[in-house]
């Protein structure tokens, strides 16, 4: 059962380790950590990912501002109050650690097989680029769900606009970070940071029981 919830669930990102490691919670008597690795695209951009790991993948590897790593896993979900409101928060979720020792062609890979939670918002950005916003619900163990916010682009886009809630997708694409402004009062405007999936291909599950 483990290995079938991880092979819905797939993240590899390779880059350098962006903040010293910081306590994040306790579970059973397990330590975990948090720290933010750059992990590069193409075009040059830094994005800039939330990584969780737990202490008994921390003996053999350094993992110190700067150092190069890779770390392999599954993009998770947790609800969390701030000011009183509930808000999602994704972070990847490290299975293995280890040191980068040669470049990697694909740094910030994802692979997604889940359920659509909710219906598609299909929009066109001013520069007239179709985009369609999705959120998936990715089984875990102990019948948990991760819910996983997308984002598909063009000829994607304009098939999530003929998808329904519940169908099963299986997705494909990369991690990515996207900082934006949020305001908060007429005199008072914050700056964030939203992480989603930036999906490269999506198939539709076809379920062939009558």
């Amino acid at each position: 059962m483990a290995d079938t919830i991880m092979e819905n669930n797939r993240v590899l990102i390779a880059g350098t380790v962006n903040t010293p490691i910081e306590l994040d919670h306790q579970l059973y008597g397990e330590i975990f950590y948090k720290f933010y690795m750059g992990v590069p695209r193409l075009s040059g951009y830094i994005d800039m990912l939330p990584v969780t790991i737990s202490d008994r993948l921390m003996g053999h590897i350094d993992i110190s501002v700067g150092t190069e790593i890779v770390v392999e896993g599954q993009l998770r979900s947790y609800n969390k109050q701030v000011n009183g409101k509930t808000k999602l928060i994704l972070t990847v979720f490290a299975r293995e650690v280890y040191a980068k020792v040669e470049p990697i062609k694909n740094p910030n890979t994802i692979f997604l097989n889940g359920f659509l939670c909710k219906t598609p918002i299909y929009r066109v950005t001013p520069f007239k680029r179709e985009i369609s916003d999705i959120l998936l619900a990715v089984n875990r163990m102990y019948n948990k769900s991760d819910y996983i916010p997308a984002i598909a682009w063009g000829r994607n886009a304009r098939f999530c606009e003929t998808l329904n809630v519940g169908d099963e997708l299986m997705l494909w694409g990369r991690i990515q970070s996207r900082i934006y402004q949020k305001r908060l009062s007429e005199h008072e405007v914050v700056e964030r940071t939203a992480y989603e999936v930036s999906i490269t291909k999506m198939e539709l599950v076809c379920n062939n029981d009558v």
